[in-house]
């Protein structure tokens, strides 16, 4: 476990955590029993969350990865353990857009959203977004969504590699302004990039952070 005074350097130092697939979901019924803390990642179609996990986890091929937005239509979960943590992660379907039926996308919206609301278990919600949009109407939607529910919520912003450096100053300047709404939100936004391993460590930090509390 995390020993007191830890830095994120002593944690990455460290990280060496197995990642089992467990199951993959499409209706309720199919849920996990509830004995572990989850944590889900959340966010638009094709805004980089297969490649994030994989980076987050160390694989290349954990969550695959798809350049037709909508490619995850499941709620997939993985077992997450080291000596740091013990949690199942959850890798909910992007929202957004996607090439695929309508019908099918309204049954795994659907999901997600029933999922958020009555899943005690789901310690916190990571919503990912590419920090070169900001913050869109559909993410918006999510975040009601999570503040009706009451579920902790994490801003990552994702693919910071294509973001010129001093462009970031601003767009977490005007992504905190765009947060305020939503008191579920954790005040502490990452800026991560998959490519580069940019925030990983932190990621990693917050993650057994959550999974200890």
């Amino acid at each position: 476990m995390p020993k007191d005074g830890d830095t994120v350097s002593d944690i990455a130092t460290r990280w060496a955590v197995e990642c089992d697939f467990l199951i993959s979901v499409v209706s309720l019924d199919g849920l996990p029993e509830e004995k572990k803390v989850e944590v889900a990642f959340a966010g638009r179609s094709n805004v980089g969350k297969s490649s994030l996990l994989n980076a987050l986890v160390g694989r290349k091929k954990l969550a695959k990865i798809s350049n037709t937005p909508g490619r995850t239509r499941m709620l997939n979960f993985f077992h997450l353990h080291s000596a740091d943590l013990d949690c199942f992660l959850v890798d909910m379907p992007g929202y957004g857009y996607a090439k695929v039926a309508r019908g099918q996308i309204i049954r795994w919206t659907r999901l997600v959203k029933d999922y958020m609301r009555g899943r005690p278990n789901l310690r916190r919600v990571y919503l990912l977004i590419d920090s070169r949009r900001g913050l869109m109407d559909a993410d918006k939607e999510i975040l009601k969504l999570l503040q009706e529910a009451a579920v902790s919520t994490q801003v990552i912003l994702t693919k910071a590699d294509k973001l010129r450096s001093d462009k970031r100053a601003p767009v977490l300047e005007k992504l905190t302004k765009d947060l305020k709404p939503f008191v579920v939100v954790h005040p502490e936004i990452l800026m991560t990039s998959s490519v580069k391993k940019t925030g990983i460590d932190d990621l990693r930090a917050a993650l057994i952070a959550v999974c200890k509390g």
